[in-house]
């Protein structure tokens, strides 16, 4: 008998203990994996919370916002004990983050800002704003605007309008140019300077070279034979970038002649853009740096420790206590020491 209960006993300790140190889980939703960024966000998140000791489900919601939904449901149900939430649309998912407060999980948006609610807890982002005012400060530096009587012309192209992020981006670039605009060195042909018109819907660079196309048909159709000439085009991020540089080719632009293009993530087509001077510069988010920060800060709130914060963010309801990362530039100078030296790429990732 006492044997039996020893038995009992043991097992009841070994289960204790087990129960004691298994891993806490960690829900991971990205949006798509159709955009490079965010594969590499998802798999550095991924990494980073598994060394640390953490279990983590991650998922992407192609885009698809009731497919957001679903999972980040499937999350909760799954004893996710935070969530981390890249949103598709930041102001769509207020009711499943009401789910996860009633069941005390808290919730970090992840690089894009969860607008509507006070169903959140954090936010880990870069600076945006300021992403766009290095592309506005490069112009501004290349063409030597203090100085240069111009006129240059520039045509915008930003992100998608349901990324809290993209108006920033935009913000940042057209508040360091607008002045220029106004003093007439900067022209605008076509007058698209509203964000509204200028966005791309899910940042689809096949949306972007539509967009460019029409610009370049309509305003720009002697461009290459001594009509109007277009001097920059300010893309918010690097797919439309991409898209941006597909139209400009195809209207016969080249690494010689091209106009001055801007970006933002560095991707590996974009990198080997400006290695080729198809495309000027991008803006370099190190998404280590991001998932670093956020792992940080899931940590902290799994130990009971108020996270880190430096900034604050209005979301429409609330403040939401924030950390930024900071942004840096990028072009065919230092690409090698950002991106190989660093381990981001290896040369073979860039080789054309």
């Amino acid at each position: 008998m006492k044997k039996l209960l020893a038995t009992v006993l043991a097992l009841a300790l070994v289960l204790t203990a087990g129960s004691a140190f298994a891993a806490q889980k960690v829900g991971v939703a990205m949006p798509t994996q159709s955009l490079q960024r965010w594969n590499q966000d998802g798999a550095n998140m991924k990494a980073q919370l598994e060394a640390a000791g953490y279990e983590v489900d991650l998922q992407y919601a192609n885009n698809d916002v009731a497919t957001q939904v679903s999972q980040i449901e499937n999350m909760i149900l799954g004893g996710a004990e935070v969530l981390v939430v890249a949103s598709i649309d930041g102001g769509a998912l207020d009711t499943v983050l009401q789910t996860a407060k009633d069941n005390g999980i808290p919730v970090i948006a992840y690089d894009r800002l969860l607008t509507g609610t006070k169903n959140v807890d954090y936010y880990t982002t870069f600076d945006n704003y300021g992403v766009g005012v290095i592309q506005g400060q490069y112009i501004v530096d290349r063409f030597d605007l203090e100085n240069a009587e111009g006129p240059f012309t520039i045509e915008f192209t930003g992100g998608s309008p349901d990324d809290n992020n993209a108006g920033l981006f935009f913000s940042g670039a057209y508040d360091t140019l607008k002045p220029y605009i106004d003093a007439g060195k900067l022209v605008v042909t076509s007058g698209q300077v509203d964000f509204e018109t200028v966005a791309t819907p899910a940042w689809k660079s096949e949306t972007a070279q539509a967009r460019m196309d029409n610009i370049l048909s309509a305003y720009y159709p002697d461009a290459l034979t001594g009509g109007t000439t277009l001097d920059i085009c300010l893309c918010s991020n690097d797919s439309t970038a991409l898209g941006v540089t597909n139209s400009l080719v195809s209207f016969g632009f080249t690494a010689e002649n091209i106009p001055v293009i801007t970006g933002q993530d560095c991707d590996i087509p974009n990198t080997k853009n400006m290695i080729s001077g198809l495309q000027a510069m991008s803006v370099f988010k190190d998404t280590r740096t991001l998932a670093d920060q956020t792992m940080k800060m899931v940590a902290d709130i799994l130990a009971g420790n108020t996270p880190e914060t430096n900034a604050t963010y209005d979301n429409g309801v609330m403040e939401v206590p924030s950390y930024n990362c900071t942004p840096v530039f990028a072009d065919a100078s230092n690409y090698k020491e950002l991106l190989i030296d660093s381990g981001y790429y290896t040369e073979a990732d860039l080789a054309e």
